[in-house]
């Protein structure tokens, strides 16, 4: 939880709550983390406070029966010999395209080998991050299994509208921005129509956001084209609700949490069909097949006239219904429960 806004944030919050509900009398969850996120899940609970040399030695966790690492790259990981280990993987962004150099790529699958040797169970948030971790680390016989994420959105009856609104229809995307995400593509779909986007998230990468606005320029939409950088929970609700369709072109993505929640609001999503967001999506998003501006636009086109005629709204509320935390914490449970 050391970065606000991202989606390994929302995964720890939201699954740490959950399990707060889920947990019996019996049992007591303790939430090892640093000393400014003391009190997140409410003062009445434990917290073990995490400080900078434990990523050299740890702390003792002979007490507990069992220690979650809720994401792959950490790097406070405690012996098995002291305690089992549950470990979950969210993506192994780090193999696609030009992301990472060969010596990194190298390098970031080392430790992650050394990180699955060292845990007692496997979680991943997608088949499509399982089959892409089988590929590339040898788990041998270890156990696993596939614990979907579910949906953070805890919808607002009347959001309060936001400082930043485009003039036109918009089109809505958020994430960090960064290469990854893809994000600019997305002007592609403003030559030649009356869309606007608006694109929200931390800026990570102040070069690949000139990339966008770059491919703005060419295209002359960048009149039509908002930044509106990280925004509270309103203003994310009231994009879902007002936007004509969420799009999310990523090309390395282990779930994608944004589809869910702009699923959960009833909204048509376009996506790309690239690593994870198909099987998130299911047949209730659309898919980019290529990323040129002829197929974008056909695929937006099309898109918006099926949602309008198949009156989807509905069936993708109850896609995205699916997805929850209540489910996704009752399985950790029955995970860390096999320990003891």
């Amino acid at each position: 939880m050391k970065y606000p806004h991202t989606g390994l944030y929302h995964f720890c919050q939201q699954l740490g709550s959950a399990l707060l509900e889920e947990v019996s009398n019996d049992e007591e969850i303790v939430f090892y983390t640093s000393k400014k996120n003391i009190g997140a899940f409410g003062l009445d609970h434990t917290y073990l406070t995490q400080r900078f040399f434990h990523k050299l030695i740890m702390p003792s966790v002979e007490q507990y029966k069992v220690w979650h690492v809720t994401h792959q790259h950490s790097m406070y990981h405690p012996s098995p010999k002291n305690i089992p280990v549950v470990l979950t993987v969210h993506d192994l962004n780090f193999l696609k395209g030009a992301l990472k150099n060969d010596v990194k790529r190298k390098h970031y699958l080392r430790e992650l080998q050394n990180r699955i040797n060292q845990a007692q169970y496997i979680v991943t948030i997608s088949n499509y991050v399982l089959n892409d971790l089988k590929e590339n680390i040898d788990i041998g016989t270890k156990p696993h299994s596939v614990i979907y994420n579910g949906c953070n959105l805890s919808t607002l009856q009347t959001p309060e509208t936001p400082l930043v609104i485009p003039e036109k229809p918009f089109l809505f995307s958020i994430g960090t921005v960064t290469e990854k995400k893809n994000f600019h593509v997305l002007p592609r779909l403003l030559k030649n129509t009356e869309f606007s986007l608006l694109l929200s998230g931390v800026i990570q990468d102040e070069e690949y956001k000139k990339k966008i606005i770059d491919e703005a320029r060419t295209l002359g939409v960048l009149d039509r084209v908002y930044f509106t950088g990280p925004i509270s929970e309103n203003d994310k609700q009231w994009y879902y609700k007002n936007c004509v369709g969420f799009v999310f072109p990523s090309i390395a993505e282990g779930f994608g949490l944004p589809v869910i929640e702009a699923m959960a609001q009833g909204k048509p999503v376009f996506l790309s069909s690239l690593t994870s967001l198909p099987e998130i999506g299911d047949q209730y998003a659309f898919y980019f097949s290529d990323f040129t501006i002829e197929s974008m636009q056909k695929t937006l086109e099309e898109g918006l006239r099926s949602y309008v005629q198949q009156n989807m709204e509905q069936s993708i509320i109850a896609h995205a219904k699916s997805f929850d935390w209540s489910i996704t914490a009752r399985k950790y449970l029955e995970i860390y429960r096999s320990f003891y």
